[in-house]
């Protein structure tokens, strides 16, 4: 980059776009279908991009489906979401990086509004932020708790993406982590961002929809009730919140069955 300029590259591919998917036979193809029509929609052309899927040990049809629509599909063992969308980042080609749950859907001018962002120079990273695929008194408040920490910190979900430069030089995702992976390294790239006036951008007008099936599964005011059991917790043992997070994120090995309930170290394979 000269003068705030991205310069052209020899590179092909310009965007790499990795999907972490653990048992994600329900969704992926949903998310696909968007990316496919978002990439048709961007001006650099369907074949400066590549999806990486990264098979976190599915038992389902994921990797398999993933191939069939043109996917590159690499494999994870370790069950951490850090290491596996690390691991699809180790692999990817592309000079930006994007992540993105296979549970989501992207707007059709994502790699559009992504592309104008990073060109001017002035950001460093950032997010699309998420639209909810439905909502409730309890979804609205869990979203009213959360939105003055976006506000404040610029620090957005939904599609989320930077150079891989940059993504390199501050170590990726934290794999110590079992969760706020992204929170943090969004916090490591706005650090890196201040040394050259960068910041982070959310791009409101590209949306992408965000899964409620952790509300589906757990009830609509889960997060609160949760949060008000966890904290008390927390204050007499430091390592509960990483229990939490192992029975939250990791303890349940999603099935298509309970999907359908719902909805009514590091080791890489190419």
């Amino acid at each position: 980059m000269e003068g705030g300029v991205e310069l052209e590259s020899s590179n092909p591919i310009r965007l790499s776009l990795v999907i972490p998917a653990h048992n994600e036979e329900r969704f992926l193809p949903r998310l696909l279908d968007s990316v496919d029509a978002a990439r048709e929609r961007w001006r650099r052309g369907p074949g400066a991009m590549e999806v990486v899927v990264v098979d976190n040990v599915s038992c389902d049809r994921t990797a398999k489906i993933a191939v069939q629509r043109g996917c590159r599909v690499v494999e994870v063992e370790e069950r951490r979401i850090a290491s596996v969308r690390n691991g699809g980042a180790a692999v990817a080609g592309g000079e930006v990086l994007c992540f993105v749950d296979a549970d989501s859907e992207v707007h059709p001018e994502t790699f559009n509004a992504i592309e104008d962002s990073l060109a001017t120079g002035r950001v460093v990273a950032g997010a699309t932020g998420v639209r909810m695929e439905r909502w409730s008194l309890g979804i609205a408040v869990t979203w009213a708790i959360f939105m003055p920490m976006v506000w404040l910190t610029r620090m957005d979900t939904g599609v989320v993406f930077c150079r891989k430069e940059d993504f390199m030089a501050i170590g990726g995702y934290d794999e110590r982590r079992f969760f706020a992976e992204d929170v943090q390294l969004l916090w490591d790239l706005r650090r890196i961002g201040r040394k050259r006036k960068q910041r982070l951008a959310r791009l409101r007008t590209v949306k992408a929809l965000g899964s409620t099936r952790k509300f589906d599964l757990h009830g609509d005011w889960h997060y609160l009730s949760d949060l008000f059991r966890l904290v008390p917790k927390m204050l007499w043992s430091p390592g509960a919140s990483d229990d939490f997070a192992n029975e939250y994120w990791y303890g349940e090995q999603r099935t298509p069955e309970r999907d359908a309930r719902a909805s009514k170290g590091l080791r890489v394979k190419s």
